[in-house]
């Protein structure tokens, strides 16, 4: 049976997992939360790691809010960058092979066709700078490693994503104002979820880094429009085009992986 720990497990993704992991009889899991296990405490993480006789790590935990990482990058780095690092140290101590989930943020979306793992990042806010470092700190300590980019991340079930946002705004009859002005891929966690436990826990892909994502790019007001069809409401919300979105940290216009 393969053991392995989930950092980071109370987000969407980390609770997708905890649904789907009963259906896998080789594998068992021990989920633990952010508060848990803080990854920016390397004793507590090297202690934790040794304590399991684990196969895997998949690290789940990360500072996500892009907003707040470029006006706190402290705070995104400490935990993205050197939370990381400690996973990575922890990890080849104890021989155990690290899953990591990254972003594609990396990237600076000016590339006019999807991005490939052999480009090469260029980050242009606070929070791609910091996973862009955790992923730099992973390849430089550990060999036996996954990093996996993802984009658009959403849950129809768990945590605060655009798929629950969109859709709570329209079942309250609130007018829906989205831009047009970025391009990605929606990825579902279930998707990413069975990628993680088939492709890499089961199948053992070759070690490296991946782009996983839903696989059809759009901009977020196209897949405002997705959601609205998939879920009947088309025709009682108004969903409306607006190209004043503002945000402090700069985003990538395409960041579509391939």
């Amino acid at each position: 049976m393969i053991r392995i720990i989930v950092t980071g497990s109370n987000g969407q993704l980390g609770q997708t997992l905890q649904e789907l992991a009963p259906a896998y009889d080789s594998l068992f899991f021990h989920f633990r939360t952010s508060v848990e296990l803080d990854i920016t405490e390397p004793v507590k993480v090297l202690d934790c790691l040794k304590q399991g006789n684990y196969d895997y790590c998949i690290n789940l935990a990360a500072f996500t809010n892009v907003e707040q990482a470029e006006k706190y990058p402290e705070k995104a780095f400490k935990v993205n960058a050197k939370g990381t690092k400690n996973l990575a140290t922890a990890c080849k101590k104890h021989q155990i092979k690290l899953i990591h989930i990254s972003t594609d943020y990396v990237f600076d979306g000016k590339k006019e066709g999807p991005y490939t793992i052999a480009d090469t990042p260029n980050p242009i806010n606070e929070y791609g700078k910091s996973k862009l470092k955790g992923e730099q700190c992973i390849r430089d300590i550990l060999n036996d490693h996954y990093i996996v980019r993802t984009s658009w991340l959403y849950s129809k079930k768990y945590g605060h994503n655009f798929y629950r946002s969109i859709l709570k705004q329209a079942l309250e009859g609130k007018e829906l104002r989205v831009t047009d002005d970025q391009k990605g891929c929606p990825t579902n966690t279930e998707a990413l979820s069975k990628f993680l436990l088939e492709e890499i826990l089961i199948e053992q892909i070759p070690f490296g880094t991946y782009h996983f994502t839903g696989g059809r790019p759009t901009t977020w007001f196209g897949f405002a429009q997705c959601i609205l069809e998939e879920n009947g409401l088309t025709d009682k919300v108004d969903l409306v085009l607006d190209r004043n979105y503002r945000t402090f940290a700069k985003r990538p216009k395409n960041s579509v992986l391939l």
